[in-house]
């Protein structure tokens, strides 16, 4: 959806901040599958991932790829399929909702007219990425979609626009700070 196109120019300009570029293909490298074939053991190794980048120190400023939100989507995708376990679930969930505190924002890029391309890591699967979109709308939208504290939702900004008015909105963000 744009994200690392994003993260790019982040990298480029934002001279102040570290960066954490993957999660998930860091995993994948370990020799778990992925994607739409990740179970269990999977995304527990990416949940770990997420807590491990969700504790680094206060006083830097990171720019993560992705964030424990994400970790809880895809897990939450992996469930209604029948490969994750509802004890992983409950575990992305309330590791979700503990760690929503730590985070300055959450950036969504806004999927709209933005193409899927393969770049020999990501899925290219349409119905898993709209499935996907559906659940962070749904859990952006609707407080009763996750159960328990909801200490994130106000972080989110919703990133739109071509890639250099993606970065005019994240300069203008860190800005108000």
């Amino acid at each position: 959806t744009g994200k690392t196109t994003l993260l790019n120019m982040c990298k480029e300009s934002l001279n102040d901040y570290k960066f954490v570029d993957e999660v998930t293909r860091k995993v994948g490298r370990m020799g778990h599958v992925i994607n739409e074939q990740g179970d269990d053991v999977t995304q527990l190794f990416i949940l770990k991932e997420h807590l491990v980048n969700h504790v680094i120190p206060s006083d830097e400023n990171w720019l993560l790829d992705r964030c424990v939100l994400d970790g809880y989507v895809y897990t939450r995708w992996l469930y209604e399929q029948g490969r994750v376990s509802s004890w992983v679930l409950s575990y992305a969930g309330n590791l979700l909702s503990m760690l929503g505190d730590r985070l300055d924002h959450i950036l969504y890029t806004c999927p709209d007219n933005i193409p899927i391309e393969d770049d020999g890591g990501r899925s290219v699967d349409k119905q898993f990425r709209d499935d996907i979109i559906n659940i962070y709308e749904n859990l952006m939208n609707n407080s009763a979609y996750l159960p328990g504290r909801d200490t994130w939702r106000h972080k989110v900004t919703r990133l739109s626009g071509t890639p250099e008015q993606g970065m005019q909105q994240i300069t203008n963000l860190i800005n108000e700070q």
